[in-house]
């Protein structure tokens, strides 16, 4: 149902997916991006759930601001989406789909791989700060949806 890549490390999948339900996606149906196979997921249960009022990808962007290089950036967001409950109350979602090892703050012996895993975290810690004030201010809610929250991966009981 879309059109796949892999990314300039190719390690990630990306593509074009093609909507079953057009008349749902706010923007151009012909350009409807995804950046992972996580992504491309997201996609799919949004254009075939029957829940779902409307959604679009990476059309909504929030200036944020960067603290390590002190400059603001533009975030674009991965989805928003109004979606209905079992009640029928309509909700808006502004969603960012990342895996829960950048949504932890890395822990405090350094290693090589953390110098990288820092700077992620500090930046994602901004954008997120920056989404939750943008949809608290319009009555919005933000998500961060991991390999967990997709089913992805289940969590190992200890």
């Amino acid at each position: 149902m879309s059109k796949v890549a892999l990314s300039k490390n190719g390690k990630y999948k990306n593509g074009y997916y093609t909507l079953v339900y057009p008349e749902k996606y706010v923007g151009d149906p012909k350009n409807v991006i995804y950046r992972s196979s996580w992504e491309k997921r997201v996609c799919e249960w949004f254009d075939l759930n029957v829940s779902v009022v409307y959604w679009n990808s990476e059309g909504l962007v929030i200036p944020y601001f960067f603290t390590l290089d002190k400059k603001f950036h533009k975030y674009h967001i991965d989805f928003m989406a109004k979606i209905r409950d079992r009640q029928g109350k309509v909700k808006t979602y502004v969603i960012e789909v990342k895996p829960e090892k950048e949504q932890l703050e890395p822990t405090t012996r350094i290693k090589k791989r953390q110098m990288i895993e820092i700077p992620t975290y500090i930046k994602n810690q901004c954008k997120w700060e920056a989404a939750k004030a943008f949809c608290k201010e319009r009555g919005m809610e933000f998500l961060v949806l991991n390999e967990y929250d997709l089913g992805i991966k289940q969590r190992s009981s200890k």
